[in-house]
């Protein structure tokens, strides 16, 4: 079985992502926080080294070779093919455990997984790719926003799944009333 993680707008609009439909709350621990800004200027969960280890969600796919399933990633997160290598992660039955993902072949094993991918992007911010904004940064961003870009925003921290509990998270809920849906 090849699965795909999500902690994310995956989980809540996969569109065209090659899975079966469930997402299964009990996934590995990953090390994911907010720090990455998108061109509609909302912050997305990225990993990093820094980050709390949350418990992330999986999906089996649909698909039968692990190319398959990066390409479909790729599609789904609008990664141009020629950053696949860079932008999309992946793991194999064998092989050590990837930064940021803790015991993931020991969580494989468990569940018959032989594959796995996720998305890798970096952080970013202001425009500078690999920059991790700051808390404060992040809050006074959000706090900024107006209109759709504002509403765009807040949708993704609320429909991120509550497991995803991270301090960038706690502390836009306390600022920003943004809680879970």
């Amino acid at each position: 079985m090849i699965a795909c993680l999500g902690w994310g707008s995956l989980v809540w609009d996969a569109r065209e992502l090659p899975i079966h439909r469930r997402w299964f709350p009990d996934g590995p621990f990953v090390r994911v926080e907010f720090l990455r800004q998108s061109q509609d200027n909302r912050i997305t969960l990225v990993l990093h080294g820094s980050a709390e280890p949350v418990r992330t969600l999986w999906a089996a796919m649909t698909v039968s070779t692990l190319d398959e399933a990066k390409k479909g990633l790729a599609a789904r997160e609008r990664i141009p093919e020629k950053n696949v290598t860079r932008d999309i992660g992946c793991w194999s039955r064998g092989e050590a455990d990837p930064a940021f993902i803790t015991e993931i072949g020991a969580w494989a094993s468990a569940r018959g997984v032989e594959h796995i991918v996720w998305t890798a992007l970096s952080p970013k911010f202001k425009g500078d790719n690999d920059r991790c904004p700051s808390l404060a940064e992040v809050v006074a961003h959000l706090s900024e926003l107006t209109g759709p870009d504002r509403d765009n925003a807040e949708n993704y921290v609320r429909r991120t799944p509550a497991q995803i509990d991270t301090l960038y998270r706690r502390h836009i809920e306390a600022r920003l009333g943004w809680r879970s849906l």
